[in-house]
């Protein structure tokens, strides 16, 4: 799976949420999660949103992005607060050390 293929029915399925019964409101803000995740993981790393899809790593830290925003319902604002997990796979494959 690519970073670009994640869909909401699966960040559902992956929260352990029944898709079925989610409202919109629901619907949209795992969508802006999904969204912010993705940015989160192009700024980190410098990446473009299409050279993210070439690492199937960053779907999991997508997952866990949102699955963190779920639970907190916070976004995040600075390194400090960041899960180890994804800490590692982003440091993996950045471009901008400078």
């Amino acid at each position: 799976m690519k970073v670009s293929e994640i869909t909401v029915k699966n960040l559902a399925n992956y929260l352990k949420l029944d898709y079925k019964t989610l409202s919109e409101e629901d619907i949209m803000e795992l969508a802006t999660f999904l969204q912010a995740a993705i940015r989160f993981i192009c700024d980190y790393t410098g990446l473009s949103e299409s050279a993210a899809d070439e690492y199937e790593s960053f779907v999991i830290a997508v997952f866990v992005l949102v699955q963190d925003m779920y639970d907190n319902r916070s976004f995040y604002v600075d390194k400090t607060n960041l899960n180890r997990v994804v800490e590692t796979i982003l440091g993996m494959h950045s471009v901008n050390l400078i």
